[in-house]
């Protein structure tokens, strides 16, 4: 099986997505091959063939130029398997290619499973494993799904391509978005709020014991959506990216979403009725137990050995 790897570029600079794209080759066991559109200084790390596009000819966001390079690679390689990230340019270019090849699409792969692809459904609640019935597969990977154990050092054999054809869109470049609320990226402690906090009311304990910390409070996205909190706290792939010297996860499940938003934490506290719960999985320390009963108990203590 030979599975081609759709790597991104951005101002110049190779992206991190690269070497989840490269782990997602290896956990499917098949033969991995790469496109980018970029530049020579800036190429990813890896063992193999990497067909590269001149940015400055092609445009980092080309779409119809894209598609047309990628159909070209395609025909020279015949994959079985085409992965993107699941990024702003994963979500326009993956539709379509898979629409030219007349092939399945899986977006948000979070996992590989006996060979086949892991998405979740129900708001990240459960899982279900997908098989394709086309001859070639596209699929966009979650961010953070298959972040690698270590980081590898490769080059490259690279192919230039050619690049011919202007499409119809003028890429004007990149527009930062404007900052609002609290920057959470800046905290060194953050106490974070889950569905498993109940109710809206539920919330004061989780702002409670950040205070006591000295801390931010934030929220997953369940919280945000059922708008018991702004979405400037939400921590996750469509809200804020932390790295805080301490998390304290409160009520959450551990969806991929999430653990690819604080990943880089320090050290990790979970607080979870469920000691099967996901977020186990990267808690240095986890507690099973009602968040109700011991968050409040927790700021008493804190606040007492304060004053």
């Amino acid at each position: 099986m030979k599975t081609l790897l759709v790597a991104e570029s951005r101002d110049g600079k190779i992206l991190g997505s690269s070497a989840e794209l490269v782990e997602f080759a290896a956990r499917l066991e098949s033969t991995p091959v790469m496109f980018v559109v970029g530049t020579k200084a800036s190429l990813p790390a890896f063992a193999g063939r990497l067909y590269l596009a001149d940015a400055t000819q092609a445009g980092e966001f080309n779409p119809a130029v894209h598609k047309q390079l990628l159909l070209e690679v395609i025909e020279k390689e015949r994959p079985q398997m085409i992965a993107f990230a699941h990024s702003s340019y994963g979500w326009d270019l993956a539709p379509r290619v898979a629409l030219a090849l007349n092939a399945a699409q899986f977006s948000e792969v979070v996992d590989v499973r006996e060979g086949q692809l892991v998405l979740p459904v129900c708001n990240g609640k459960l899982q279900r494993r997908m098989a394709s019935e086309s001859e070639i597969t596209v699929a966009t990977l979650q961010a953070g799904a298959f972040t690698p154990a270590q980081a590898v050092s490769a080059t490259p054999e690279v192919i230039e391509l050619s690049v011919s054809g202007s499409g119809d869109i003028t890429f004007q470049g990149y527009e930062v978005a404007a900052a609002g609320g609290v920057d959470l990226s800046r905290a060194k402690v953050i106490v974070s709020a889950g569905r498993g906090i109940g109710k809206a009311e539920n919330l004061e304990m989780i702002v409670n014991l950040a205070k006591a910390l000295k801390g931010e409070y934030a929220a997953s996205r369940p919280v945000v959506d059922a708008e018991w909190t702004d979405h400037s706290r939400q921590v996750g792939t469509t809200g804020q990216t932390v790295a805080p010297k301490l998390y304290v996860a409160c009520g959450i499940s551990g969806a991929i979403q999430h653990l690819a938003g604080m990943k880089k934490s320090d050290f990790v506290i979970a607080i979870n009725t469920d000691k099967d719960a996901p977020i186990g999985e990267v808690a240095n320390v986890l507690a099973v137990c009602d968040l109700k009963q011991l968050v409040p108990l927790l700021t008493e203590k804190i606040n007492t050995l304060h004053s």
